[in-house]
């Protein structure tokens, strides 16, 4: 969102010289560290990420997709597009409105990642940019699916109108190192050709949307990672995809970008989309407040849209350790399936709401 100019340059310029030791623990590199080839990521989050989730996540990974199979996981309204087949003829007589069944997807199904890389993307306050996070959730996603047969594949856009480009939904290890390759390679680009970037790296979540419709023509799981910083008209087609697939907003966040910290003085920030450069006072309160409050209102407006798209969203954040909010996620969408058919939820000890017409985790 922003991009540093001058005190954070300075800053590490100067711990650098001062020789003072800096521990720093990741998932991932840092945004100075040279991007690493896909094998090296994929063993690194092997050890970091998918050791850990191992034995934690368990069959509640299958609480993650939903799709055609023999366990009853929810029941919905009919809608337009549904398979009649799909009816439940009992509950319909009962409610007195066609009702269709959902299921536990308990054989493969083809994933699908529609991945934002654009410039707002490429910004992190800490030591993991939202672009290195998103490389690393599809990464993770891709090899749990992966490892039970699943097919991946993956849309890519990195600020033009059209896909930088698609992977076809396939298995196996080496079709996931393309994959990974495909994601690091983007963003190596990126950071070597920064001007290039800023020039044509503008979020148009709208049409990448519309694209995604008309390349998915089978129902599938479907994985849309962004920060969601695009210009309104997004949501009908985000609406539209989750109609046919089952789609599954995964939404970067970084802690600046929700308040602006104290105490840091006369800064020069930029816009990494646009360009545009802004002085500001860190030290000023009412600006603080206001910035707090702006983000507070696109945060509310952001999760009314996928709410109303029935979009479940998973959060994840820079500064957040990428195995828990897994978890977290997995937990809460197993307890609304529970909730939704009236089955008897465990409570959770540290959850978040489950919010009407989705989960937000």
């Amino acid at each position: 969102m922003f991009s540093w100019l001058r005190k954070k340059r300075t800053e590490a310029t100067a711990a650098a010289d001062s020789g003072q030791p800096q521990a720093v623990v990741s998932d991932t590199p840092s945004a100075n560290t040279p991007w690493p080839n896909a094998a090296q990521w994929l063993q690194r989050l092997e050890w970091t990420v998918l050791k850990r989730l191992d034995g934690q996540l368990q069959g509640d990974y299958r609480s993650l997709f939903r799709g055609s199979g023999l366990v009853l996981a929810d029941l919905r309204e009919y809608q337009a597009h549904d398979d009649v087949r799909h009816i439940d003829w009992n509950v319909t007589a009962r409610m007195q409105t066609p009702y269709v069944r959902e299921h536990q997807e308990d054989r493969e199904i083809a994933a699908w990642f529609v991945v934002d890389l654009s410039a707002s993307v490429a910004f992190g306050s800490g030591p993991t940019s939202k672009r290195q996070l998103a490389c690393s959730i599809v990464t993770v996603l891709s090899k749990l699916l992966s490892q039970h047969g699943n097919r991946v594949g993956l849309m890519l856009f990195t600020g033009q109108d059209r896909a930088h480009s698609v992977v076809p939904a396939r298995s196996g290890r080496r079709h996931l190192l393309h994959i990974v390759h495909q994601m690091l390679q983007a963003g190596q680009n990126q950071n070597q050709n920064p001007s290039q970037a800023q020039a044509v790296q503008t979020s148009a979540l709208g049409p990448w949307l519309m694209q995604a419709q008309s390349v998915l023509k089978r129902r599938s799981a479907v994985f849309v990672v962004s920060d969601f910083i695009s210009p309104p008209g997004w949501e009908k087609p985000l609406a539209q995809l989750a109609r046919r697939h089952e789609v599954v907003a995964v939404r970067l966040r970084d802690p600046l970008e929700m308040a602006w910290p104290d105490n840091t003085g006369m800064l020069l920030v930029q816009d990494a989309e646009s360009g545009e450069q802004l002085l500001v006072d860190g030290n000023d309160a009412a600006f603080r407040q206001r910035f707090a409050q702006h983000a507070q209102e696109r945060e509310a407006a952001l999760l009314s849209s996928l709410s109303q798209a029935g979009v479940d969203c998973l959060e994840l954040n820079t500064d957040e350790a990428l195995d828990q909010a897994l978890l977290r996620f997995a937990q809460l969408r197993k307890r609304a399936s529970q909730l939704s058919t009236g089955g008897r939820a465990a409570p959770l000890g540290s959850q978040r709401p489950v919010q009407a017409g989705g989960v937000h985790a």
